[in-house]
């Protein structure tokens, strides 16, 4: 399988990192530490399930994954400075 294929594999809401890559590459440094962590979790599901790949289910979303995004968004935001 080569490497551009994985940007194509299914995502779900325990791929936290994957996730969290994707909104990184999607809004760069729109959004900073202080930002990422004051987003709405209404917003951050419909960005989240907004991602091409991405196959969850909005019922299957909890406030664990959603901070677990926020998290490794901000580790991407801060490995990218």
């Amino acid at each position: 399988m080569a490497f551009e294929e994985f940007d194509d594999m299914p995502i779900n809401w325990a791929d936290h990192e994957d996730i969290a890559i994707k909104l990184y590459d999607k809004f760069g440094d729109d959004f900073t530490e202080s930002k990422i962590y004051r987003i709405r979790f209404t917003d951050l599901i419909e960005w989240v399930m907004s991602i091409d790949c991405f196959e969850g289910k909005k019922e299957d979303c909890n406030e664990g994954h959603l901070e677990q995004i926020q998290a490794k968004w901000v580790y991407e935001w801060r490995d990218n400075q």
